[in-house]
């Protein structure tokens, strides 16, 4: 337990960040598997493009503002994009 007023003030400061943090990287996952049960679907294509470009903004949006390194974003942006690309691939 925190013995200075400062001590827990930073308490209470990281306990609501870490929520916010969890709730951002949770929404994120979300979307990510969203989209990929929707190809695992065979879902119409409009609707994965949408769960696509969802994902594709929360991770260009998380990866600015350091919630996650910008290098996970991009590695995971690539990975998404592979999957869609291959997903319009078996559509046509």
């Amino acid at each position: 337990m925190p013995l200075h007023k400062s001590a827990e003030k930073r308490l209470r400061q990281s306990e609501r960040r870490n929520a916010r943090n969890r709730a951002r990287k949770k929404e994120l996952k979300t979307l990510i598997k969203n989209m990929q049960k929707l190809i695992e679907a065979r879902a119409d294509k409009s609707e994965v493009e949408s769960a696509y470009r969802s994902a594709v903004q929360k991770l260009d949006r998380l990866g600015v503002k350091n919630y996650i390194h910008a290098n996970k974003a991009s590695r995971k942006k690539s990975q998404l994009t592979r999957l869609f690309n291959g997903y319009e691939a078996e559509a046509k």
